[in-house]
């Protein structure tokens, strides 16, 4: 193990260890900031998808188009391959990369696997300059298909981070300075291989738990104390774990903790692990990625080569039916939404998400049925294989920012009518090898007026403030 500090001789401002409760003290200063006449509305992007996990960026003073070329750089620090977005907290951005060791390469079919020998690092820079304040660093031989680097983005909670690795190392980390609190790897602890594409799913941290997919007999979902690292409940069997977060949703009068692998949807009891209900739902190639996304009494699931499903929930329990589902098993032959990557975004009736060759698609809430569907989004108007744009709202305005797998980020207006670009700018190149191409998949982070994105060389802080 290395890790090695840069850090100021200052007190770090606590944050809220439970998101929704930021989120409520962000509410609250946005109300007494109007009220007294101030414009200072700040939010960090300390998970997956937001604070929230939702993909809402809630700033206002946010830029309506980009500046004559482009929006102003705050700052760009070198890094390494991987797909893991960034996450910003308390003035800090943690992101996670691979080295490869010496002498060694990266195969050149992305689907071999093999021993490839290097290193995983959690890197922690300063938000506002960029500057290093600490990296931890761990061997770490990849055995993985698309071997670039860590899939899951750090979660940020208070005075500490948890990152998941591509093979299984799960980290609980000072936030300040790094030091190592408590580790697990779940290949050891639980008897398992590394799945096709690796761990992936974002850890979850709700009141004083952990929450992860891990893999395994009984133990394809696992909640640990997240101050000590003892398990707390382990929950489901599957034969592969898939790479969807877990991901939490209020419905029939309680919290429903829900875990999609590849052989079903589960509502769990988020306190025990105890199956609230289970949708049958068998995948090809282990494909659950796309977080599952509630709207009202609903809850809608999209994958690769199965196409979607909505469930209706229960008002009064917590159990769930299903509403429709797409008809076709096929990754071009497709008829709803087949989503590889990118999560979709629902509101006002309508879901917007990409499908399998890059058609940026809108279909109607309540039977599936496409409306709309363009493809300039993700490549300019190419149909290609695993095309990818990644959606995020923003909340004071009817707008939406798309990071597309070029490096572009397009400011547009989604609704039933149409897809109506407003402006876009090219923020980095495509560096990552996909399908003979080159890409982009990692998510970006919006905070703080800014947009953080990442390659497999380097990431960069963009200015979006108007």
């Amino acid at each position: 193990m290395k890790n090695s500090s840069k850090m100021q001789n200052e007190k770090p401002t606590v944050i809220f260890s439970n998101p929704m409760m930021k989120s409520k003290k962000f509410l609250l200063g946005m109300v007494l900031g109007q009220a007294l006449g101030l414009s200072v509305v700040a939010a960090d992007w300390p998970q997956w998808l937001g604070v929230e996990r939702d993909g809402v960026w809630r700033e206002s003073g946010i830029l309506k188009k980009f500046p004559e070329g482009g929006p102003k750089v705050n700052w760009r620090v070198p890094i390494g391959g991987g797909y893991a977005g960034p996450a910003v907290a308390d003035g800090r951005v943690f992101i996670m990369d691979r080295h490869l060791a010496k002498g060694t390469a990266n195969p050149d079919n992305q689907f071999d696997r093999g021993m490839i020998p290097g290193s995983e690092r959690v890197i922690c820079l300063e938000e506002k300059t960029g500057r290093e304040l600490w990296v931890h660093e761990y061997d770490c031989g990849y055995t993985v298909s698309y071997p670039a680097g860590p899939r899951a983005t750090a979660t940020v909670d208070g005075d500490r981070v948890y990152t998941l690795g591509a093979e299984g190392n799960l980290l609980c980390l000072n936030a300040e300075s790094g030091k190592m609190l408590w580790q697990k790897d779940f290949k050891k602890e639980y008897g398992v291989k590394s799945p096709v594409w690796g761990f992936t799913g974002h850890p979850l941290v709700r009141g004083g738990h952990l929450i992860c997919l891990a893999r395994g007999k009984g133990s394809t979902a696992v909640c640990f104390d997240k101050l000590t690292g003892k398990e707390v409940w382990r929950s489901l069997t599957a034969r592969e774990p898939g790479y969807c977060p877990p991901t939490l949703i209020q419905a029939g009068g309680v919290e429903q903790l829900i875990i999609w692998h590849p052989e079903s949807i589960n509502s769990l009891n988020p306190d025990t692990g105890e199956v609230y209900w289970t949708q049958p739902f068998r995948l090809r190639f282990g494909l659950s990625v796309p977080t599952p996304r509630q709207v009202g009494d609903q809850l809608f699931v999209t994958a690769f080569y199965n196409g979607p499903m909505m469930m209706n929930l229960a008002k009064d329990k917590p159990t769930a039916t299903l509403a429709w589902k797409g008809s076709r098993n096929s990754e071009k032959n497709t008829d709803k939404l087949h989503s590889i990557m990118p999560t979709p975004f629902i509101e006002k009736g309508h879901i917007y998400g990409v499908c399998s060759y890059g058609q940026l698609r809108c279909l109607r809430v309540d039977t599936g049925e496409r409306v709309w569907e363009d493809l300039t989004a993700t490549r300019g108007g190419e149909e290609t294989r695993w095309g990818n744009a990644f959606l995020v709202k923003h909340a004071p305005s009817d707008r939406f920012f798309l990071f597309n797998e070029l490096g572009d980020l397009i400011i547009a207006k989604l609704s039933p009518k149409s897809y109506a670009p407003i402006d876009k700018a090219h923020l980095i190149e495509p560096t990552g090898k996909a399908m003979n191409r080159k890409v982009v998949w990692s998510h970006p982070a919006f905070a703080n007026r800014n947009v953080l994105v990442r390659n497999d060389k380097e990431i960069v802080s963009f200015s979006l403030a108007e």
